[in-house]
């Protein structure tokens, strides 16, 4: 089973009622989504918007970035020293971002699933890196996922990484303890529509209904503030946090993961929700 297919088919299921739209939010909302839509041939709508808004715009050819001097430039301009470090010109995973934002603006099918799960990991990794910068850490590293893995070890730091996204976002839809049997159901039926096979579905509706494992997702975020902030917002991304075993899982989660009040309230202002 393809993880990034994984990753995809969860995105494409909606996860919650929510889902959609705090991802659209964390993409810089309406005036940037519709800017965004025009680029991928679906309206005509301009906007603008800094941020991650602009990250995107840039990379899909739309807009200049704040820096004024392309892809290059703006990671630079974005990430700081860690833009220099990977030299500045290495391409952001732009394939993935446009299927995430073609899927979110009602568009993909059913071969996009691995695309969208990349674009969900490239989310997280300027998700992360925005929500760090503004905590005043220096020196970053890159998170996993925003920029194209190349060599056989930075694909496979993006497969571990990915597997860990997809349990975190499992976990926290459990954190209520109502995975119930019509959830289920509407899970699988979206599964079936985007032709996602019995073997994946089987492998997901099980990895549903197992015990949670939030000590894998605290030990495996130890020491990678960039890791912890992708786990906390691919969580928030999952749920509706509308019941208090929900926003009590997500305030032991930070805490155990070492991140701090400041850096998970700027997570929640990115996909539009007031801090917990």
């Amino acid at each position: 089973m393809n993880i990034g297919e994984l990753l995809g088919a969860m995105v494409q299921t909606g996860m919650s009622p929510s889902s959609g739209e705090r991802m659209k939010n964390s993409l810089g909302g309406g005036n940037v989504m519709d800017s965004l839509s025009g680029m991928l041939g679906k309206s005509t709508g301009q906007g603008s918007a800094g941020g991650i808004g602009d990250l995107l715009s840039s990379a899909l050819g739309g807009g200049k970035s704040s820096s004024g001097g392309g892809i290059g430039d703006m990671l630079s301009s974005m990430m700081g020293g860690a833009g220099q470090a990977v030299g500045g010109n290495r391409n952001l995973a732009v394939g993935g971002l446009g299927a995430l934002i073609g899927a979110l603006l009602g568009g993909g099918g059913k071969s996009l699933k691995g695309a969208v799960g990349g674009g969900l990991m490239a989310l997280l990794g300027a998700m992360a890196l925005k929500a760090l910068k503004g905590n005043g850490e220096q020196n970053q590293q890159v998170p996993v996922g925003l920029l194209e893995p190349q060599t056989d070890t930075e694909k496979k730091e993006l497969e571990q990484s990915s597997e860990l996204i997809l349990m975190a976002m499992m976990n926290a839809i459990k954190s209520d303890g109502q995975v119930d049997q019509n959830e289920l159901n509407r899970i699988t039926s979206k599964f079936q529509e985007l032709g996602v096979d019995d073997e994946t579905q089987n492998h997901l509706i099980n990895q549903l209904q197992q015990p949670m494992e939030t000590e894998k997702l605290i030990a495996a975020a130890q020491g990678q503030p960039q890791l912890a902030a992708q786990i906390y917002a691919a969580s928030l991304l999952a749920i509706e946090v509308d019941t208090q075993a929900e926003k009590d899982y997500l305030d032991q989660l930070a805490a155990n993961m070492g991140l701090s009040p400041q850096v998970t309230g700027r997570i929640h202002e990115m996909v539009g929700l007031q801090p917990a």
